[in-house]
């Protein structure tokens, strides 16, 4: 999967040097002692430099226990979940995001915790053959941050995970589709294809859904169907190999693509392009 965009790595890195301190010493506290809140926030982002993600979370952590009411405790809230994150412990760094995004739904960095939640759902995307919770999940994050920042830099990453997660969604369809085909239950394929037809027509899945949508419509003796399904198929992606197999399946049974505008496929794909 795609890492963050470079931001999600220097998103308070300037804040950090602001603070004008020496990395802090890797001798650990034996006892809990009350440190400065600058020592401990640069632990954090120290440990957060050498990939010490755990330990970072740890550190800012601490920032927020001993020194709630700092302006950094806010930050290191943000920067706890992104160790998280980047430590793949997604479940905490969601609780951390969603917990930042209650008590400070008006921060300015609120778009990139948004974000940052979209991405924890993203990163665990499953294949799929698999169960695909996390891939709506992540299709609902990603919506909100183009919802609620459409101008934000967020916002454009997101849309282009929105249509990643489209096509994965898609080609869930059409793997169960295809089950239900070689198993000679053409209706319930048929359902299935129709979802890619209707709601992810715009993804790479598109051009085998049409076709398996013509063989399925052939194998039901539903000929007209079948007809405009190729129909439809070589009118847009002419250059298909699957349009190529279902031209060659038709004119196997001396018929040819032609479409019917009465037909569902007709409707659905002229009511979209």
């Amino acid at each position: 999967m795609p890492r963050p965009i470079p931001l999600a790595r220097t998103i308070f890195a300037a804040g950090a040097l602001a603070l004008g301190l020496a990395a802090c010493g890797s001798t650990k506290e034996a006892t809990y002692v009350e440190r400065p809140v600058e020592e401990l926030y640069n632990e954090g982002m120290n440990k957060l430099a050498e990939g010490s993600y755990r330990e970072a979370a740890k550190s800012f952590d601490e920032v927020e226990r001993q020194h709630p009411y700092s302006v950094w405790a806010t930050k290191a809230q943000l920067m706890a979940a992104f160790s998280h994150y980047e430590n793949s412990r997604y479940d905490d760094a969601i609780v951390a995001l969603e917990r930042f995004l209650q008590l400070h739904p008006g921060n300015r960095d609120a778009p990139y915790a948004y974000y940052l939640k979209a991405l924890c759902y993203y990163e665990q995307i499953t294949d799929v053959q698999r169960d695909q919770r996390n891939t709506d999940r992540a299709l609902a994050a990603l919506q909100e941050v183009v919802k609620r920042y459409p101008e934000s830099r967020y916002a454009r990453d997101a849309k282009l995970k929105i249509d990643l997660t489209h096509d994965h969604l898609a080609g869930k369809e059409m793997a169960i589709g295809r089950y239900y085909l070689r198993q000679g239950n053409h209706l319930a394929a048929i359902n299935r294809f129709r979802v890619v037809i209707e709601k992810y027509q715009t993804t790479s899945q598109a051009p085998e859904a049409l076709h398996r949508l013509t063989e399925a419509y052939l194998a039901l003796g539903i000929t007209s169907e079948a007809q405009t399904a190729a129909a439809v198929l070589g009118h847009n992606f002419p250059g298909s190999e699957w349009y190529t197999d279902s031209y060659r399946m038709l004119t196997g049974k001396d018929l040819a693509p032609r479409k019917d505008e009465g037909s569902w496929i007709s409707r659905m794909w002229n009511s979209i392009t």
